[in-house]
């Protein structure tokens, strides 16, 4: 028998072809069974690749999954609300949304919030303070224990692509881990009650009901965003308020017990400065790129206007959506401040006085 894909027949050439069967068990055509080596169905590159992938997202939850707790909250004898909630602090001080906690009614208010740990403790909290306008919420549980914690990394460092891991509560279900990745940065999402949360972490890790308030974890071991929401009838995708944001808002509830914020009104989102764009005096890599400009706002008073590049306020660097929240503090309210402004190729100063944020009611 001839060998070769190109081989044709003459006219009146005859061929004989002949056929070995070879069972699909068999080694080289010698009959027996295949060597254990052989009949892997994963080469052994991708099974080490498989088995380091498994191994950072055992690490992650064996480390964080620990400091992730159940809350359920009741007022005047009914459900107030349920989700999931993280200790960021051994005494107690739990991380969660707004919109679980916030059934409670306020601090000092009678209801009460439950609160289950991973290794089964039933314990009794009570609201700090929440901030409806990042959908975040700080309780406290009122025995005296020490809890495992979870670290709170720098949500700026993230990379679109980069692994996450979401553990919490979905559907009452306790403990679920589900994985994925950083699908977007930056994004802006519209509460129910109206209000636009900025700097969103957009990913494809699974979340349910019940996931609110758990932490998105990176695959250091470090709490990267609180899980908020999900879009309905939707495949993958998911939102999580950044870690840099919930850093701020931690530090104002335990301060103050509440979030006293200054208002320009305006949508904004990171955005990299390409190099085309950049003048010879523009060191940073990134700033924030305005979105909408809401009418009647400071901003709009002032002439900002969609498109335009924020990138400093009173001389401190923007190179963030968080780094602006952060710089309209309450002391900001009322007082002019200098924005620093691209615009196409052209860097502009404007002035404006924020106007404190209302809260929803």
């Amino acid at each position: 028998m001839r060998s070769g894909w190109c081989d044709t027949l003459n006219a009146g050439q005859t061929w004989q072809i002949s056929v070995k069967l070879i069972p699909l068990n068999d080694e080289a055509g010698l009959g027996g069974s295949r060597p254990a080596a052989a009949a892997q169905a994963v080469p052994p590159e991708d099974q080490a690749l498989l088995d380091a992938y498994s191994r950072a997202v055992i690490d992650v939850v064996d480390r964080i999954g620990p400091a992730v707790v159940g809350l359920a909250v009741r007022a005047d004898k009914s459900r107030g609300g349920s989700g999931s909630g993280v200790v960021v602090a051994p005494d107690g001080l739990i991380l969660t949304n707004s919109h679980v906690a916030g059934a409670a009614g306020g601090p000092g208010a009678a209801a009460r919030i439950a609160v289950t740990t991973a290794d089964g403790l039933d314990l009794h909290a009570r609201l700090v303070g929440d901030d409806p306008d990042t959908d975040l919420a700080l309780i406290r549980v009122d025995e005296a224990v020490t809890l495992p914690a979870a670290p709170l990394g720098d949500s700026k460092r993230l990379k679109r692509g980069q692994l996450v891991i979401a553990i919490g509560n979905p559907l009452g279900f306790e403990s679920t881990v589900t994985t994925g990745v950083v699908s977007a940065l930056g994004r802006s999402l519209r509460s129910r009650t109206g209000r636009l949360i900025d700097d969103l972490i957009q990913t494809d890790a699974a979340l349910n009901p019940g996931n609110s308030g758990g932490p998105l974890v990176s695959s250091h071991g470090e709490v990267v965003g609180i899980n908020t929401a999900v879009i309905m009838g939707a495949q993958g995708i998911c939102f999580a308020v950044a870690a840099n944001t919930a850093q701020f808002v931690l530090g104002e509830l335990v301060r103050h017990g509440r979030v006293r914020r200054a208002f320009i009104g305006i949508s904004a989102q990171q955005t990299a400065i390409p190099p085309r764009r950049r003048a010879a005096s523009i060191e940073q890599d990134s700033a924030v790129m305005v979105g909408t400009v809401e009418s009647g706002s400071a901003a709009d008073r002032a002439g900002l206007k969609a498109g335009d590049i924020v990138l400093g306020l009173d001389g401190v660097a923007i190179t963030g959506a968080d780094d602006l929240i952060r710089a309209l503090t309450g002391e900001k309210i009322g007082r002019s401040v200098a924005l620093d402004v691209l615009r196409g190729t052209e860097r502009l100063t404007i002035s404006l006085v924020p106007q404190e944020r209302k809260r929803p009611r």
